[in-house]
């Protein structure tokens, strides 16, 4: 049962939201960075945006991944994501092994959490955008 399964605190792992110039292009993308000195193994990350849109309750698809392994100081895009999304909250379930111990933590991007006044050099990915608190 959960209940029994013993979760420890998350530390050291952040989520953002990016931008980044392909092609002369802008791209979104989430990245996951993990800042520990230990790899990561078995990351599972869903993600799904909820919320209200021109006044009706919306919600997306769950998408989820899998992320076999994550070296120590390093990071991994998840997945692309449409701005048209910003207006929704988007929830990221992120759940990995170090060693023989899970972590699991539930981040989320609340709407207008990815306004322009937000957005802000995020140096682990030399580019712009929402670091996860």
């Amino acid at each position: 049962m959960k209940k029994d399964i013993d979760f420890h605190p998350v530390t050291g792992v952040k989520l953002a939201i990016a931008r980044e110039e392909v092609n002369g292009n802008t791209e979104w993308g989430v990245y996951i960075i993990n800042h520990n000195l230990i790899e990561l193994k078995n990351l599972m990350v869903t993600s799904k945006g909820y919320g209200m849109l021109n006044g009706e309750e919306t919600k997306t698809s769950t998408l989820r991944h899998m992320i076999e392994e994550l070296g120590s100081e390093s990071i991994a895009k998840i997945e692309p994501i449409d701005p048209k999304l910003f207006v929704l909250n988007n929830e990221f379930w992120v759940s990995y092994y170090i060693l023989d111990q899970i972590f699991d933590k539930k981040f989320v991007f609340v709407e207008g959490s990815m306004d322009e006044k937000n957005i802000q050099h995020i140096p682990a990915l030399d580019l712009e955008g929402v670091l996860h608190p």
